[in-house]
């Protein structure tokens, strides 16, 4: 059963965070300040590269579920904590930044977990979730988009080499967001509807925030719908720093086939329990309906830091460029990538000012 409990912990964050903010004052800070404790703490346990031995979906998903149903709540008990306590700015920016966080880790990855499974209702839920970050509409970019066009140039997810996370994160929020529109209006043409149509997915998505909006509203007033609303926009572009640790500098020849090595991997225990194995990557861009629970850590990855230790480190690009993932794609050009590949590569190098190593002898 001990495989089935430690995802608990996600949830368990999330219900913690909640505490915080009905006991008001500083443990407002309750939500993130598991961010730094985590990136210290999975930075010094030994990376986890075990399959999992879970047998029974049904339980599995139980803390998908509660991570994917306390999201809300989350912002919920936030409001429920500006009415009801005299908070300092610094405790109310501290509940902002728990809210903001939260909803990325564990709230992301828990979405992201039913809107790729098969359920209807599962997908549904995540999908209206997402007002957590403004974005009850990016299942149809990420599911359609993304998982065809990873590490190709078109992919506004993966990032090119030499681009910034400050840099990355706004346009690929306006990348997203246009192109969700635009393949949910191409499908409703191909029905037979207008691209758009009332059945367009945008005027729920708008309908489910506008209602989530006078929720917090009725439970405390403006200020709750302000400071959340604030919250929701800092996690909007949280949420694209996945997709720049996942995908960094990966280059794929368009039409060619996905294989394990165009993503990376981040193998830290703990990241791998809250955020539901979404930094365990390669199987499930092979097969997008796997279960969490069923991936494999690909064991000949090149080895990456915690997602955590990643995050704080792209703050200062020098050093995440210097230290954590020059080195990593020169290993990847030299050791994983195909001929074709290597070019593209050298390209990406040459246009981002960095040094020209494909020229190197390649690792036997």
């Amino acid at each position: 059963m001990w495989e089935y409990a430690k995802y608990y912990l996600a949830p368990l964050t999330q219900l913690l965070a909640m505490v915080g903010f009905y006991a008001g004052g500083n443990y407002t800070w309750v939500g993130v300040a598991f961010l730094p404790a985590m990136a210290i703490i999975d930075s010094l346990l030994p990376l986890d590269l075990r399959a999992r031995k879970m047998k029974s979906g049904a339980i599995a998903f139980i803390p998908i579920w509660l991570s994917t149903l306390l999201g809300p709540c989350v912002y919920l008990a936030f409001a429920w904590s500006l009415s009801h306590h005299d908070l300092a700015p610094s405790q109310i920016f501290g509940g902002v930044m728990s809210c903001a966080w939260l909803s990325v880790v564990p709230g992301v990855s828990a979405f992201h977990e039913l809107y790729h499974a098969r359920g209807r209702i599962g997908r549904t839920v995540a999908r209206y979730a997402q007002v957590c970050y403004l974005d009850p509409t990016r299942m149809e970019a990420h599911v359609v988009s993304h998982h065809r066009d990873v590490g190709t140039i078109v992919d506004s997810d993966t990032a090119r080499r030499g681009e910034t996370l400050f840099s990355f994160a706004p346009a690929a929020v306006i990348e997203s967001t246009k192109l969700s529109q635009r393949v949910e209006s191409e499908a409703l043409e191909k029905r037979g509807f207008g691209r758009w149509s009332i059945r367009h997915h945008l005027w729920r998505a708008i309908l489910a925030q506008v209602i989530f909006q006078s929720i917090l509203f009725t439970i405390g007033g403006w200020r709750a719908v302000g400071f959340s609303l604030a919250a929701m926009v800092i996690a909007r572009y949280w949420v694209e720093t996945f997709n720049y640790f996942q995908h960094y500098g990966q280059v794929r020849i368009e039409g060619t086939p996905i294989e394990k090595r165009h993503v990376w991997n981040h193998f830290g225990p703990l990241s791998r329990l809250v955020a539901f194995e979404i930094t365990n990557h390669a199987d499930h861009h092979l097969n997008t309906y796997l279960p969490y629970f069923s991936l494999v850590p690909h064991k000949e990855s090149i080895r990456m830091p915690s997602v955590f230790v990643c995050f704080f480190a792209a703050l200062v690009p020098p050093v995440w460029f210097r230290m954590i993932i020059k080195p990593a794609l020169k290993q990847w050009d030299l050791e994983y990538a195909t001929a074709e590949e290597r070019a593209l590569a050298a390209e990406q190098n040459h246009h981002a000012g960095w040094e020209d190593w494909s020229q190197q002898p390649v690792a036997a």
